[in-house]
This record gives structure tokens, C-alpha cells and sequence, in this order.
């Protein structure tokens, strides 16, 4: 944990025993429902203002003391973290890292060595893999062998709507090289100012990133609302077809009928 959230939790000391306390006593609970007994509140750019209960919650996962123990609907459960995960012998950190990182870059494919960082999930691969070029773009690359050994295997693709956090474009860095496309998550940007909208979602044809939806739900309404297709170039009607059904399958999905405006 960074030094900043480590003395911000040492802070809050007895809001964090009285978290522990209430878990032990009457957990899995939700966030609402554990006490807010912070003397020093979470400092935030405004997205989580007043959430000091949930971002202490946040800090004591990573130290290994709370954990997820189930959802209902959207609502996350929070226990002890003895009694949610299994009681294994703790791997070594090097060990840990290692296999973390040959992970990571099995699910990429490819990844730099190096990258830069991103809340959450890291981007970089370390040595895990085997080395490699990418044709145009500078910097230290690692392939893993067994997506290399598939290239010659014949490759079927589809359409899919990408969430804005999908780890194929969540390192917009790495996206804007390898795919050479204009992305930014711009639900913190005011709505005059957005090209693409508040939560567009990356259009995935094969292995083309080639647009991006902006559509909105609106349970209350029984609606999903698609505002816009952008298109990075003319898409072709299979494309297009394939969009529709993403569309389809993401409101079938959310239980609501699509409305175009």
C-alpha cells in the first residue's frame, strides 16, 4: 500500500477497529451499513467525497484484512478476510509477482515490459515471455509463447462492445500503439467537451478496434438508450449487423428495449 493511504488508514485507526469489530460480529454487511468513525477524511478530487467508509474498506482489502464475499444486485458484501479466503500458506513475493506478470501478459498477448501506470490493474509484464519487436514503435515488448504458437492457427473473430475499463484498451498507451486508436474514458469530462460520450464503449470487429457506442441505460425508464454509433472508418453492413446484435444482446442482457434518439 502507497505511504499516503498507509498513514491515512493509521489515522482512521479506530474507525478501522470498529469496522473489524462490527465484520466480526455481524458480517458479510455492505459498505451503508458499517460506521463511519474517520477523524480524518478521505481527501478526493470529488468522485469520492464523503465515501470514507468504502475507500477505508478498499485500503484494508489490499492489506489483506477485509475481502468480497458476495454481491446482491450491484451491492458489494464485505467480511473478514479470514473468512473469505482460503487459509493457503502465503506465496513469496517474488513468486507472486512472477506469476502475476506471466498472467497479465497471457491474457494481452503482448505487453511492454515497462508501462506506464494505471489505477488499479498494472500494465507492465516484467520479463515474463519471450522478447519482441513491434515494427514502428520504440521500447521493450514481451510476447507470450503460446499466443505466439497460435498465430498460425486460423483466427475467428467477432464483434464485441468493449467497457471503457477492458483491459485491451484500459492502457491507452499500449491501445494507441498497437491498434492506433483514439480513445479516452470521458465520464469525468464536462459534457460539452465529450466527443463520444459519457461511457462509449469500444467497438471490437476481429481484431480492429473500429468505433464506438455511446448508449445509456435507464432502468427506471426500461429503456437502453443508443445515442450514437462513431465510426473510426465506414463500417461495412457485416459490421454493422454485428453491432446490432451486441446492442440487442447488451439490452436483452440489462432486461430493457432499445430506444435510438
Amino acid at each position: 500500500m502507497a505511504g499516503g493511504h498507509r498513514d491515512w488508514v493509521e489515522a482512521n485507526s479506530l474507525c478501522r477497529d470498529d469496522i473489524l469489530q462490527r465484520l466480526r460480529t455481524e458480517g458479510p454487511l455492505p459498505a451503508r451499513e458499517l460506521p463511519d468513525t474517520c477523524v480524518v477524511p478521505w481527501r478526493s478530487s470529488g468522485w469520492n467525497t464523503g465515501k470514507n467508509v468504502l475507500m477505508l474498506l478498499h485500503c484494508l482489502e489490499r492489506r489483506g484484512e477485509v475481502a468480497i464475499s458476495s454481491r446482491e444486485g450491484r451491492e458489494r458484501l464485505w467480511d473478514l478476510a479470514d473468512r473469505v479466503l482460503p487459509d493457503d500458506p502465503a506465496v513469496p513475493w517474488q513468486e507472486a509477482t512472477a506469476a502475476r506478470d506471466r498472467r497479465r501478459l497471457a491474457s494481452l498477448g503482448i505487453a511492454r515490459a515497462r508501462a506506464p501506470q494505471t489505477p488499479g490493474e498494472p500494465n507492465s509484464v516484467a520479463d515474463a515471455g519471450l522478447p519482441a519487436v513491434v515494427e514502428g514503435v520504440r521500447g521493450a515488448w514481451r510476447v507470450d509463447p503460446e499466443q505466439l504458437e497460435a498465430l498460425d492457427r486460423p483466427f475467428r473473430g467477432r464483434t464485441a462492445l468493449l467497457s471503457p475499463l477492458d483491459r485491451l484498451v484500459f492502457d491507452r498507451t499500449r491501445m494507441s500503439e498497437l491498434f492506433e486508436f483514439d480513445y479516452q474514458l470521458e465520464m469525468y469530462k464536462p459534457a460539452a467537451a465529450r466527443r463520444w460520450g459519457y461511457w462509449a464503449m469500444p467497438v471490437l470487429h476481429g481484431d480492429r478496434l473500429v468505433g464506438k457506442l455511446d448508449a445509456t441505460a435507464d432502468p427506471e425508464a426500461g429503456l437502453l438508450r443508443v445515442d450514437a454509433l462513431h465510426e473510426d472508418e465506414p463500417l461495412s453492413t457485416s459490421t454493422r449487423a454485428g453491432v446490432e446484435r451486441e446492442i440487442r444482446a447488451l439490452a436483452s442482457l440489462l432486461d430493457l428495449e432499445v430506444e435510438r434518439t
